[in-house]
């Protein structure tokens, strides 16, 4: 029996279960830290046995290298586990420990299963992930002001990945069609194309023109950020944690200035600012007026030296992607050092 065919044998042994905020609430563990789903759990979701769950994770062991996407658990862990859900098991002393998947394993996941089934599983969590995070993130005052900002960070996180993904294999699809155009069905309809891109359909609107090309807002972002050499400059009068999170993405060492008056609904506060210098003592970031002169926004990277580049946004990046924007980059610097000059006059920005 060919793989193919042996893969819609073992997906098919189990009926799927349907995936609702109530199961992930059961299925979800704190272990060392993260939240985390077992293998067996896993394979429930996807109609499989878990040895055969397993034996598809073990088929592509590279994607999911590190303990940020999958570890197995020591025999306390479990034992743990066992005790806080009040759950039996046949599990033995002489038997495995289950393998404990973190929310980027599990998104791993739906590079590596393949066919409708899956497609649609994945969906279902990606879906359901977003609805149990939204809730959180509306009900602040259930958890901590640094709990919420670390979950939008890792949601940010995932969310970048996933849409890199996406881009990453449409570049592959392109150059195969130009080359072989009789192969352009089979490309543009491989199972994963479809799945990235129902993805970005259904459950991410953050998407924009950068340089005339379409792209996740979160990676634009990230892509320019990532180039610094020196410094950051953002011009942008409205701020919120996603500004933040998408300026960690500048080298290490690089000098990061926001200048902003902070205004509009959900500005950035005090207690997100402080709380992500703690959690990123590393990254060399202040804040100054702009003076209440500026409408548009600017990147600004590397000011004064012969790297310099400037970048203009259509929209705030803690807004990117709502509606139709685009960000492009202005080759005549010249005109921006002035207004640069007197933004570095500027007083500091001081958050409430």
């Amino acid at each position: 029996m060919d793989d193919k065919k042996k893969e819609v044998v073992e997906n098919t042994e189990i009926v799927p279960v349907e995936i609702t905020e109530e199961l992930l609430k059961e299925k979800l563990y704190e272990v060392r830290g993260v939240k985390v789903m077992l293998d067996s759990d896993l394979a429930e979701i996807y109609g499989y046995e878990t040895k055969n769950f397993n034996r598809q994770v073990k088929n592509n062991a590279k994607k999911f290298e590190g303990d940020e996407f999958m570890f197995r658990l020591t025999k306390t862990e479990f034992d743990e586990i066992l005790r806080c859900k009040n759950f039996t098991s046949s599990w033995g002393g002489s038997r495995y420990t289950p393998y404990a998947f973190t929310e980027q394993g599990v998104y791993m996941l739906m590079t590596v299963l393949r066919g409708d089934l899956a497609i649609k599983q994945s969906r279902d969590l990606v879906r359901t992930f977003k609805k149990m995070k939204d809730y959180i993130l509306g009900n602040q005052n259930l958890i901590g002001q640094r709990e919420v900002m670390q979950l939008s960070i890792q949601t940010m996180e995932n969310t970048t990945e996933i849409s890199n993904l996406r881009m990453n294999l449409g570049s592959v699809e392109k150059q195969m069609s130009d080359v072989m155009e009789q192969l352009e069905d089979v490309v543009t309809k491989s199972e994963l194309a479809d799945m990235m891109n129902g993805f970005v359909n259904n459950e991410d609107n953050g998407w924009l023109m950068f340089n005339t090309k379409y792209c996740s807002a979160d990676v634009a972002y990230s892509s320019i950020y990532s180039q610094a050499k020196k410094s950051v400059y953002l011009v942008d009068n409205y701020l919120g944690l996603r500004t933040l999170v998408l300026l960690k993405n500048a080298p290490g060492g690089t000098e990061i200035k926001i200048f902003s008056d902070n205004i509009g609904s959900g500005k950035l506060h005090n207690v997100e600012y402080a709380d992500f210098c703690k959690e990123y003592p590393n990254i060399n970031l202040t804040m100054q007026h702009t003076g209440g002169i500026f409408h548009d926004r600017f990147i600004v990277l590397d000011y004064g030296t012969k790297d310099e580049r400037v970048f203009l946004c259509g929209a705030s990046s803690k807004d990117a992607g709502g509606r139709i924007t685009s960000i492009v980059e202005d080759f005549g610097i010249d005109k921006y050092k002035p207004m640069i000059k007197q933004l570095l006059q500027n007083s500091a920005l001081q958050l409430t």
